[in-house]
């Protein structure tokens, strides 16, 4: 029997239960993983809430890093013993082992761990195709503006866009949080509880404003990131930590600059086979040279899932978290 953390209706954190599983074997084109780290995401939070709609009862979790302990019929380019790392479809990462499609797999190279690999898959994945595919006209030497600057996603954005030549103003709430986001390369700081993010921003800007915001928080810091844009820039609705982002009035758009609205998911930046292998080379090259780090924080027991996003809903925790074995 495997241990599993499940949820049987939508709600707060209480509704997670740990609980003994029944594993199996694996079907045709899948295999059975033994994990041994698991990532955390506050996207975790929204299938647990029912802002993502699934079946319940279900599992929970998008990603974690592990062996391979058996292969179904079929499998071919993966086998027992290899290491492997995923992120997507089907949740139920918050568990000891599982059976998963092959297609949702990446090898882990050699000179990442499993932990590095649980806490950067899907944030680092994320961080890619944000500031690689959502504005095809950013350059070297662009500004954008980072929401959530310090979380495990912005340290991982932070670094990317340095390595692309771009100057970063990152939005934090904690002086704790803005020294962590200037060490991984933030160039400027925005507290955006206590000052105007907009107005801040066109003091560091020249009254210009970005080319390009990342907003990870969404309802909250809509109309700020809005108005920190320069003429026929592009925001990109990250995340809803807020709360969803409100409907899009686009004569606004047109009044504000000709600017542009997206709300990316990973799922269609990794569809394709040939665009999800350029964003997996990428993040991989980078984490395992150096290039990238991992800031990993907090380490939870699996058992502890419901404090773990208590913690996380409550601001509580800075760069990647992760649950260990």
């Amino acid at each position: 029997m495997a241990n599993a953390v499940r949820f049987y209706e939508a709600g707060g954190p209480e509704v997670l239960r740990y609980e003994q599983v029944s594993v199996g074997d694996p079907g045709p084109g899948e295999v059975r993983v033994r994990h041994v780290a698991v990532g955390l995401n506050f996207a975790d939070t929204y299938f647990r809430l029912g802002y993502y709609p699934v079946p319940i009862p279900n599992g929970m979790g998008v990603e974690a890093s592990g062996v391979i302990e058996a292969v179904g019929p079929g499998v071919t380019g993966f086998k027992v013993g290899d290491r492997v790392t995923y992120t997507g479809s089907p949740l139920g990462a918050y568990s000891t082992e599982r059976v998963m499609p092959v297609p949702s797999l990446f090898k882990l190279p050699d000179g990442i761990s499993h932990e590095v690999a649980a806490a950067s898959t899907m944030r680092g994945l994320s961080a890619a195709y944000w500031l690689l595919k959502t504005n095809p006209w950013m350059k070297a030497g662009d500004t954008v503006l980072l929401h959530a600057a310090a979380g495990g996603v912005g340290l991982i954005a932070v670094q990317w866009a340095k390595l692309l030549g771009l100057r970063v103003i990152g939005t934090v709430s904690t002086e704790e949080k803005a020294e962590l986001a200037k060490g991984y390369g933030c160039d400027e700081i925005i507290y955006y509880r206590r000052e105007n993010v907009a107005e801040r921003v066109m003091e560091l800007t020249g009254g210009k404003g970005v080319t390009t915001v990342y907003d990870t928080v969404g309802k909250d810091t809509f109309e700020s990131s809005l108005k920190s844009l320069k003429r026929r820039g592009v925001l990109v609705g990250c995340g809803t930590a807020s709360g969803p982002f409100p409907p899009i009035d686009a004569l606004q758009m047109a009044i504000q600059g000709s600017v542009y609205f997206t709300r990316p998911a990973l799922a269609d930046y990794v569809a394709d086979p040939a665009e999800r292998k350029e964003l997996s080379d990428a993040l991989f090259g980078h984490v395992a040279s150096g290039r990238i780090k991992i800031e990993i924080n907090q380490r939870y027991a699996l058992e502890d899932a419901q404090q773990a996003h208590r913690d996380l809903e409550a601001g509580k925790t800075t760069g990647s978290s992760i649950f260990t074995f």
